[in-house]
């Protein structure tokens, strides 16, 4: 599962308010080197929930070989003309960390009720239990 796939994930289970970002824990983690697809990543970084994203990237940060690259502290992915301004470097980075980033197997936690959904073999499972719906 990439970090882009994460950025997009949340919780459902009853009850929860909060299920959103869900906390990564690593078991296996797969990092591979793409090349830069710009006007690929320029197009879909608007849909892309930066404070998310980075909250995952620190998580996992440790458990990657090489390690990953900075990415900006704060950083206003919502406007498209200001996305074309980006230098080639944050380019690079941000889609090292979205896409070349795969968590193997694992484990998706709740921020709120601190319910685990596996990863296995790169797949997230976010079926709940009858009770949970």
């Amino acid at each position: 599962m990439r970090l882009l796939t994460h950025n997009f994930l949340k919780s459902n289970v009853k009850g929860t308010e909060n299920g959103y970002p869900l906390n990564i824990e690593v078991t296996t983690i797969n990092c591979e080197e793409s090349p830069l697809d710009k006007l690929f990543l320029l197009n879909l970084l608007p849909k892309v929930n930066y404070p998310a994203l980075r909250t995952a990237v620190q998580q996992i940060s440790q458990h990657c070989v090489p390690p990953l690259p900075e990415i900006p502290e704060q950083l206003d992915v919502s406007d498209k003309e200001s996305n074309q301004n980006l230098d080639h470097e944050t380019l690079k980075n941000l889609h090292r960390v979205l896409f070349d980033v795969y968590l193997i197997e694992g484990w998706l936690v709740c921020p709120d009720t601190g319910r685990k959904f596996p990863v296995k073999e790169g797949i997230p499972n976010m079926i709940l239990h009858e009770d949970e719906i």
